[in-house]
């Protein structure tokens, strides 16, 4: 009973609901404006989310339940938590004087969301294809990063709002998230198209 309880599908819904938790919290914090406890909450509750990540892959792994559902589950939960945050962050609860004190810039999070749904739109195809299209190591490293900049973003704001070594350190997170996302695209295209020469033979 215990075993059909914890399966990697069951995780990431438990994943989901942490992270309605997390937007649920969120929506009221504001810099400067609420007490730092609820930043420290949000951040508990994304960061449990982000360990159930790690744990339903080992669990897939360990007891061979890896399935097609649980390859388009997983990462639809992921881009659900990330892409969730970084549109919160953009919200007029960070915004400060007119300015997004985040550090984030639109076309940032418009760039992750694209890389998102792009990749989302290849696996789709692929699986369909017949074709597994699982997490690479860089999409996972991706996934690190993008977790790592959210987390600096609300512990920097919430506990150090006016040191400007928290401020830089929230950038170099930002772009190294930024441009390791964009980069890390281009290996799930490279997957995909191998894939498609691999139907057309």
């Amino acid at each position: 009973m215990k075993q059909k309880l914890i399966t990697p599908n069951n995780l990431t819904l438990a994943r989901l609901v942490l992270s309605a938790g997390f937007f649920v919290i969120i929506a009221y914090c504001k810099p400067m404006g609420s007490s730092p406890l609820l930043f420290d909450i949000s951040v508990a509750l994304f960061v449990l989310a982000g360990l159930t990540d790690m744990v339903d892959g080992y669990v897939a792994r360990k007891y061979s339940m890896e399935t097609s559902l649980g390859r388009l589950l997983d990462p639809f939960v992921d881009k659900v938590m990330i892409c969730g945050a970084f549109v919160f962050f953009l919200g007029a609860n960070f915004v400060v004087n007119g300015q997004n004190v985040t550090g984030l810039a639109p076309w940032m999070v418009i760039c992750v969301m694209g890389r998102e749904l792009l990749v989302t739109s290849l696996r789709g195809h692929s699986e369909a294809k017949g074709h597994a299209f699982p997490a690479t190591v860089q999409g996972k490293i991706k996934m690190f990063l993008q977790s790592a900049t959210v987390v600096a973003i609300l512990i920097s704001i919430a506990h150090f709002p006016h040191a400007d070594w928290a401020r830089m350190t929230r950038m170099i997170f930002i772009w190294v998230m930024v441009i390791f996302t964009l980069t890390s695209m281009m290996t799930y295209l490279t997957k995909y198209f191998s894939n498609m020469n691999r139907t057309d033979k």
